[in-house]
């Protein structure tokens, strides 16, 4: 009996629950209790729950103690499943395969249709560079207690631009593993509290005047322009900076997959079976980057708020530009649809169509929207190859 005894309390004093009611545990009970709203929040709340319940649920995955999911490999084992899954965060191949998704699934008409909107995305970025310079002050208003290098103030910038995808592959190009996961939670939660964070800041920056602007239907585009687009696109753009090629390369690709009209099967891979599969591999792996020890820091608490900073700004920029739109266009253009200059694509198109049926039941403005959208997402990934190019000299 005893020696039952003295194997039970072997195994209890080995479990996870001992480890938990330690010193070393509080940390692991913190992040158990982050996993745990992030999973209310998607599930309860149905904020972008296809990204938030694997971020969720890999973020518990590595703070069950003593499980070694994502344990390195040694001559005596090998690695912790999600140390291989997260293989193709940390070499960025996560992030090019997601901007396949997005390019197959998005239609680039209204874009097209009216390419004045390129401007709006542009604008957009302004939280970029507000939270680029943000993050070069912090080790003065610390006291040299947290400061950051310029490469790693432009994976903090890049933020802004509310693309999880081109955050991940900036901070990995930039050899900034380091913080990798305050990056990619930072960028992913603000992707999926769009729907939260923007209304409040659309409705600041813009009047009940503004946001009862009526546009016109926009112009039908042929197929011919649809097809000509990516190709065009992709070379102009990777003439005038090749860094960019990665993410804009391949998000025209998929998009010209979906446009041409002789590539269903590959269209329909990309935008469903694939994209499905990596977004749960991705998701899993900026989960895993949320290990107590490596994320309860002071540096990663400041990079998550100047990611708020940075998306907050971008938001902000993107009405403003509206504001000058608008009255450059004799009160034509509804300055709302600036706000969807960030690249969450479709949720910030999506607010802005919430917003203004709040108010409007009967206005559409969701494919206008879309135009500033989806040049987000390209404005996003210009940036990042902006910064690439400056900063890996």
């Amino acid at each position: 009996m005893e020696m039952y005894l003295t194997a039970l309390g072997d195994l209890l004093s080995q479990s996870g629950f001992a480890y938990l009611f330690s010193s070393a545990g509080t940390g692991n009970i913190v992040m158990l209790l982050v996993s745990f709203v992030l999973l209310y929040l998607a599930i309860g709340k149905g904020f972008e729950p296809l990204l938030l319940v694997p971020i969720a649920f890999g973020c518990m995955l590595v703070n069950l103690p003593l499980s070694g999911i994502m344990s390195e490999a040694t001559e005596a084992a090998s690695a912790g499943f999600l140390k291989y899954v997260s293989f193709g965060a940390e070499h960025e191949i996560y992030p090019v395969i997601i901007f396949l998704g997005i390019g197959a699934m998005t239609d680039f008409g209204p874009l097209i249709a009216n390419p004045i909107t390129f401007l709006l995305g542009a604008a957009a970025q302004f939280g970029v560079f507000v939270a680029f310079i943000a993050a070069n002050f912090v080790g003065s208003l610390t006291g040299g207690l947290v400061s950051f290098n310029l490469k790693q103030a432009a994976s903090i910038a890049i933020i802004g631009g509310a693309d999880g995808p081109t955050s991940i592959y900036l901070t990995v190009k930039l050899g900034q593993k380091d913080i990798l996961g305050a990056i990619a939670v930072a960028a992913y939660s603000y992707m999926s509290l769009v729907p939260l964070i923007q209304p409040p800041i659309i409705k600041m920056m813009t009047t009940k005047k503004d946001r009862a602007i009526v546009m016109g239907q926009l112009r039908p585009v042929s197929k011919r322009e649809k097809i000509l687009f990516p190709i065009i696109c992709t070379v102009i753009s990777g003439l005038i900076l090749p860094a960019c090629v990665p993410l804009v390369g391949i998000l025209m690709f998929g998009n010209l997959l979906r446009e041409c009209g002789m590539t269903d099967r590959l269209s329909d891979t990309a935008q469903n079976a694939l994209m499905n599969i990596v977004t749960i591999l991705l998701g899993l792996s900026v989960g895993a980057t949320m290990e107590a020890d490596k994320f309860l820091r002071p540096d990663t608490l400041i990079i998550i708020c100047l990611g708020l900073v940075a998306f907050i700004f971008s938001t902000a920029g993107g009405c403003l530009f509206g504001q000058i739109m608008k009255v450059m266009s004799g009160g034509k253009i509804n300055p709302m649809i600036g706000a969807a200059g960030v690249s969450a694509v479709p949720m910030a198109a999506r607010v802005v169509q919430r917003v203004v049926q709040q108010e409007y039941p009967g206005h559409f403005l969701l494919m206008h929207a879309m135009g500033p959208n989806v040049a987000g997402v390209i404005g996003t990934a210009v940036a990042a190859g902006v910064m690439l190019t400056l900063l890996s000299r």
